[in-house]
């Protein structure tokens, strides 16, 4: 589902409140921003960053890791095919050269009140589905009440402060929110994907299906090989293809994911031309096995694009429903094992850089001793979080890169001792139960196996055994949507706007909830007072004050050990393609703007 938050940009103001809501005055417009002026005016013709005349056509090849058993991404179960977002338009669309600007896609105008108690979507006469049939308020309400009600435990936390929709004109939703909840929502309900209500009126919405479900977007589904690949067509009818927030995108004619099981299986077959386009985020197989002739004769084009989107936190994840990860001191010894400098020297070839905040390469992240606005956060929770949040700026345990980790060491065994876990002939022992210090690193990509094999042996140099177990993509859904692991690696992605997802991410109510990313299992009321922060932050400067908040408690709470980011996309691919002559600063743009040029297609295919 495609995600982004925003506060209201005034583009004109008419009318009152009806409907027995207090009077108040109405602001009526086309788009939303965060802050600052909405860039596209009512009349745009397509966003900066697309050719409008851009050929349509071709087949465009992708390749997707492991399998999928399921064309339903709204719900807990199964592994969803990659692309299945395609079918489904929201209300809005984002544009990806503001930061938090949206559109209306199949809202033509949005309304709500300055206290942004509820808003109202105007839905556009020409939004239709795939069968033909007109997108209605009916459809909206039937999306919010049956996502709330049977989806994905995400949509329950994440639409909380919603109290109901209702329509209230021909071709109107309005939503109502709770009292003095959170300003972003008009926003973040704009982000629904809309479903037919007719079409699940003879589907179960909450079982796993392969049949392809009905849509109203660009693409349709036409053709469904389980676990193997799956096929997408654009809809020449697609009723929104002349919006302005269309035009120039979505060229590809045809669009096909094919699977594989082995990651190395998968480098090799698109060096060998079984698909087209690669983003790249292994280090040293970006600087190794991109080469050879078709590298040379300029068939592949290798670069590196700027990535400019905050890249939030990836890190192994301590899951502290655990016993013996429940002390914040064992948590941190164990971080000191991680030799990050050792492995980015090693393994990746210099190209990484620490992450140090949970929002990373982004203003919201903290920095430093926290600033007067954070410390007003901060101090009425002094007594219930660690001093260092106040006196230190946080840093992972650093080495100097030689593999030469003995001060590490004994800080880390000394934190363990304190927590009550000693030596015994080599192996890290419970001083009261005598059980030995033993976990499992559970993995899904055979490419963070590397990573994790020397934190292992480092940390069998301090008596714990930890076993790395590498499953297949199902299984792994599976265990971490229940919990069932002891040590993970993960992304957690962020925006420039942090909002609702915030709840998911970190609140004691999702550490109790299956398939919430709160993985850790963190369960703190300071952070959910924090949260509620960001969330009810009434201007953009009380939002980054209550982020760097947020992020030094969860720093200094040791729940993960934080892994490492690049600031560029990485990627190859075959040299039939264009694409306009400017990017969005905020995405890589290649699956909805580029495009592919028949005589470059030809020479590939003649080579």
């Amino acid at each position: 589902m495609k995600r982004i938050f925003f506060l209201i940009s005034l583009v004109f103001l008419v009318g009152t409140a009806l409907n027995g809501f207090s009077q108040q005055k109405v602001i009526v417009s086309h788009a939303f921003s965060l802050h600052g002026d909405v860039k596209y005016g009512p009349g745009f013709k397509n966003f900066d960053y697309v050719n409008p005349y851009a050929l349509k056509g071709g087949t465009v090849r992708l390749a997707a890791t492991g399998t999928y058993d399921s064309l339903n991404p709204f719900i807990l179960k199964g592994v969803t095919a990659g692309g299945v977002g395609f079918l489904f338009d929201t209300l809005t669309e984002q544009s990806y050269d503001e930061p938090f600007t949206e559109y209306g896609l199949i809202a033509e105008k949005i309304e709500m009140p300055e206290d942004r108690s509820w808003v109202t979507f105007v839905l556009r006469s020409e939004a239709k589905w795939h069968d033909g049939t007109p997108v209605t308020p009916e459809d909206v309400i039937f999306t919010f009440e049956v996502l709330v009600s049977k989806g994905h435990p995400f949509y329950r936390a994440y639409y909380n402060d919603v109290l109901r929709a209702e329509k209230v004109g021909k071709r109107s939703v309005r939503f109502v929110f709770k009292e003095g909840s959170n300003p972003e929502l008009p926003m973040i309900m704009g982000q629904l994907p809309v479903l037919s209500k007719n079409y699940y009126k003879d589907h179960p919405f909450e079982k796993t299906t392969l049949e392809p479900p009905m849509g109203s977007g660009p693409y349709r589904i036409t053709d469904v090989k389980p676990g193997r690949s799956i096929t997408y067509q654009l809809d020449p009818d697609y009723w929104g293809k002349d919006l302005p927030v269309n035009r120039g995108r979505y060229n590809f004619g045809t669009i096909r994911y094919e699977y594989y099981r082995d990651e190395t299986v998968i480098v090799e077959a698109f060096k060998a031309g079984e698909y087209d386009f690669r983003s790249e985020n292994t280090a040293k197989v970006w600087a190794t096995a991109y080469k050879g002739p078709a590298f040379d004769e300029g068939l592949i084009i290798k670069e590196e694009l700027p990535d400019e989107n905050p890249t939030g936190m990836q890190a192994f994840v301590f899951n502290i429903r655990r016993d013996f990860f429940k002390d914040r001191r064992v948590r941190w010894a164990l971080a000191n094992m991680f030799d990050f400098e050792w492995t980015n020297k090693t393994l990746f070839y210099g190209a990484y850089t620490r992450i140090k905040s949970y929002f990373s390469n982004s203003e919201l992240a903290s920095s430093g001793l926290p600033a007067p606005g954070e410390l007003k956060l901060l101090n009425p929770y002094r007594s219930r979080i660690p001093e260092e949040v106040f006196i230190r700026e946080y840093s992972p345990p650093a080495t100097d890169g030689s593999g030469n980790i003995r001060a590490q060491i004994r800080t880390a065994l000394r934190l363990l001792n304190e927590a009550g876990w000693v030596l015994k002939g080599g192996v890290l022992t419970d001083k009261k139960t005598g059980r030995p210090f033993e976990f499992e690193i559970l993995l899904v990509s055979p490419g963070m196996e590397r990573v994790a094999i020397p934190f292992k042996k480092n940390l069998e140099r301090i008596g714990i055994k930890a076993a790395i177990r590498v499953v297949d993509s199902s299984q792994y859904v599976n265990r971490v949507d229940s919990y069932d692991f002891d040590m993970t690696s993960v992304r957690w992605g962020q925006s420039l706007s942090p909002g609702n997802e915030q709840r998911d991410f970190w609140s004691s109510e999702a550490a109790d909830r299956p398939g919430t990313r709160n993985l850790a299992g963190i369960k703190n009321p300071v952070v959910d007072g924090l949260i509620d922060k960001i969330i009810t932050a009434p201007d953009r400067k009380s939002l980054v004050d209550a982020c760097r908040a947020l992020d030094r408690v969860l720093l200094w709470g040791h729940y993960v050990i934080p892994h490492y980011y690049v600031q560029t996309f990485r990627i190859a691919y075959w040299n039939k393609f264009e694409r306009p002559d400017l990017k969005p600063k905020y995405a890589l743009g290649f699956i909805d703007t580029w495009w592919i040029d028949p005589e470059k297609e030809k020479k590939i295919k003649s080579r």
